[in-house]
């Protein structure tokens, strides 16, 4: 897929189940292809599926793939953390070989088909073709499962004859209209918006490339798609949906690219790399092509991991020259994340590549106010590096009012930029910098956490508050502000954590939507 090499895998295990049928239906599988070799009758429940995986594929496409499948279920919930989960195999995308195993099925269920028919009339008519369907899902369930197994859980979905059967009507659906108001698809809210990290791709279930295949209309078009909502629930950015042609047009209108719209693509050359802490690197690129990048502190960029894959990570800046011709970004190298390994693994200095920049709006630090209050814990800090250097050190910005930073970590070593900030604040009087330790190593430093520094601030209702750190930090702070009075519009937060973490186990977890900090995806 790319010349260049993580030492995380592309592929991500991570839950699929998002209702009760999805969770449990598997159950079916089970019953009616083991089941059914002793109460053959058991196979008639087989008929009734192809017909409704058949009647939603008119309007929906392959919506009964995603959501109802018995099989995709087994192979989702039983199968997923036991298999190698690698990518699937080309051959098994081959229109020659998806036609060729439908073309079998066909052949084989109808002259099984005659032999039962011989017994109509007879008792034992109907068990025979229970039996002959109970055998078919056992098929599946045994060759599926051992696909599964050995390379990815849906690599059996890549060629199944009900699959293609389902892409048939679904075509027929189209031209006789059926889908034009049910068909739901994968939708963007802009494709501006979309930060080109890929996890869509890494997670989705028959490894699409929703990220690279947004259409004019900003949806999803590849009938492939199963619209199981996997990439929906993954998206960092939290912009994708499941929606039809109506509700499309509803968020294309609802949809601001403020923060956005000045977003260009640059050529870069990586001028330094600098260890701050085991783990952390800063990273100057010296623009070429734009040769400046104007930005607002709080913004990010999107730095190119992978030009095969059109990949990105997005960084906040933190830091730039005078006239914008050289950004900084600070990047934490995290053990399972598959962009920072790329980065960390194969850029060095002097190297080429592509940004995309400014991006972002939530952290953007308004001038007008009179009072400010930085909040940060961990790499949750690094936009407020370059809102000091533009605020209180260069003075790009007409401000008169006074800032307070507040900035927690675990141990010494911890601390970012701690040296540049207590410079800023003891040559300028409307900056204070605050910082605080929760396990620090020495009596030097205040033990706690930030929130508890805010006890001692004398704020007013119209503080304006900018927090980037943990959910949990983000979420005392605010509690604790709002006890001070501070009003819910002058709150302003970004997570430091990505949306999606991903267990010792391999499979990821979730947080809750819009957490996820844009400058900090892994």
């Amino acid at each position: 897929m790319s010349s260049r090499v993580s030492s995380v895998p592309f592929y991500i295990k991570t839950n699929r189940s998002f209702s009760l049928v999805r969770r449990y239906v598997w159950f079916l599988t089970i019953l009616i292809g083991i089941g059914g070799q002793f109460v053959p009758v058991l196979g008639l429940l087989v008929p009734f599926i192809m017909a409704a995986l058949i009647g939603m594929s008119l309007f929906k496409g392959k919506y009964w793939c995603g959501n109802f499948c018995p099989h995709g279920s087994f192979f989702d919930n039983l199968l997923q953390p036991i298999s190698r989960h690698v990518k699937i195999p080309d051959f098994f995308r081959s229109r020659l070989v998806i036609a060729a195993v439908l073309l079998f099925f066909m052949y084989n269920m109808t002259t099984r088909f005659i032999r039962v028919y011989g017994a109509l009339g007879t008792a034992e008519f109907y068990e025979r073709l229970g039996f002959m369907f109970a055998n078919t899902y056992l098929m599946v369930l045994l060759i599926g499962g051992l696909l599964a197994v050995v390379i990815n859980p849906r690599t059996w979905c890549q060629l199944c004859p009900m699959g293609t059967m389902q892409v048939i009507f679904y075509k027929l659906g189209k031209a006789l209209g059926l889908a034009q108001k049910t068909d739901e698809r994968v939708v963007v809210e802009h494709p501006d918006l979309c930060h080109s990290c890929g996890k869509c791709a890494r997670v989705c279930p028959i490894q699409l490339t929703p990220y690279l295949g947004f259409s004019q209309n900003h949806r999803f078009e590849d009938e492939s798609c199963i619209r199981c909502y996997t990439c929906i629930n993954n998206c960092p950015a939290g912009i994708l949906h499941m929606a039809n042609v109506q509700k499309t047009e509803e968020l294309k209108q609802s949809t601001s690219l403020d923060g956005f719209s000045e977003a260009r693509y640059h050529t870069a050359r990586i001028k330094s790399i600098r260890e701050l802490k085991d783990g952390i690197r800063e990273y100057t690129f010296e623009l070429i092509d734009p040769p400046q990048m104007p930005y607002d502190p709080g913004q990010f960029v999107l730095v190119e991991i992978d030009k095969s894959m059109q990949m990105y990570r997005a960084y906040t800046i933190s830091g730039s020259s005078s006239d914008n011709t050289e950004i900084r970004v600070t990047v934490k190298r995290l053990e399972d994340g598959y962009g920072t390994n790329l980065l960390f693994n194969n850029f060095q200095e002097g190297d080429t590549l592509t940004l995309k920049g400014p991006m972002g709006r939530e952290l953007r630090v308004d001038p007008a106010g009179d009072e400010l209050l930085f909040i940060a814990n961990g790499i949750g800090v690094t936009p407020f590096v370059a809102t000091v250097q533009r605020f209180f050190e260069r003075r790009d910005y007409k401000f008169e009012g006074k800032a307070v930073l507040l900035y927690g970590a675990r141990y010494e070593e911890d601390l970012l930029y701690d040296d540049y900030f207590e410079s800023v604040a003891v040559k300028n009087g409307s900056f204070d910098y605050r910082k605080i330790l929760s396990r620090p190593r020495t009596d030097q430093y205040r033990k706690g956490y930030v929130t508890d520094i805010l006890q001692e601030l004398d704020l007013s209702p119209a503080t304006k508050v900018y927090i980037c750190g943990t959910p949990e930090m983000a979420g005392d702070a605010k509690k604790k502000l709002r006890e001070k009075g501070i009003l819910e519009k002058n709150f302003f937060y970004e997570s430091s954590w990505s949306l999606r973490r991903v267990n010792k186990d391999g499979l990821a977890d979730s947080l809750s939507p819009h957490q996820s900090l844009p400058g900090h995806l892994h």
